[in-house]
């Protein structure tokens, strides 16, 4: 007979199911607005994770963590891509997601079976143990396949940030719940680097936007050497 899940273990499945489902959410946007909105929301969840995970295993440093993560992807970052993306006011300007290379509807689907294909590879993996739920990984998988989906489905600059980010959160989710107990300066580290690549990402729309007035990068194909 299998024994129920602990808090830990219950807790950081369904946190993990959460932000699984806000980065289908992304997928369906059409503003990327509301794409960092659920951005942060996804990254508000990520430090719930953090602090449950401090007060389940007495790991004081995560608290920090939480703290710093939750100031930095929940405050920050969002507010610096609202201040790159501006007012949108036409279908070309800054607020305003490019095409999709697909559909929106076709473009869940194929992020479906993305999805589907992370979490059961990985499950076939059986890496599982109170340090590291094994659905909870499955999941961190899962969002992975998913956050690259988003890069590909989207032909803008800003939803393409957007999925890098979001890659960096199935990341963060999969340290957490496999070493929890990393030294507080190494996961500082991951957020810096976080920091850096948003800057990289701002440059990069400041000039995009600059040059081709727009954020769609399917003008981009034309320059094929």
């Amino acid at each position: 007979m299998s024994t129920a899940p602990g808090i830990y273990q219950g807790a950081a499945n369904v946190i993990a199911a959460l932000m699984l489902l806000l980065e289908f959410g992304m997928l369906r946007q059409a503003l990327v607005r509301d794409q960092v909105r659920l951005y942060a929301a996804q990254s508000a969840l990520i430090s719930v994770l953090a602090v449950v995970i401090a007060a389940d295993r007495n790991l004081p440093d995560l608290y920090a963590l939480a703290a710093l993560s939750g100031a930095l992807k929940v405050v920050v970052v969002p507010l610096v891509l609202r201040r790159l993306l501006g007012a949108p006011v036409s279908e070309d300007a800054p607020g305003v997601a490019g095409s999709y290379t697909l559909n929106p509807a076709s473009a869940v689907l194929a992020c479906i079976g993305l999805a589907a294909f992370g979490f059961f590879t990985f499950g076939r993996l059986h890496i599982a143990g109170p340090a590291a739920p094994a659905l909870a990984l499955a999941i961190a998988a899962a969002m992975v396949f998913v956050a690259f989906g988003l890069m590909i489905v989207r032909r803008d600059v800003a939803s393409q940030a957007v999925g890098f980010l979001t890659l960096e959160n199935a990341v963060s989710l999969a340290a957490l719940v496999v070493a929890a107990g990393l030294p507080l300066i190494l996961e500082t580290a991951f957020l810096f680097d976080l920091l850096v690549a948003v800057v990289v990402f701002g440059m990069l729309i400041r000039a995009h936007h600059t040059k081709a007035e727009s954020l769609s990068t399917a003008d981009l194909t034309r320059l094929q050497g």
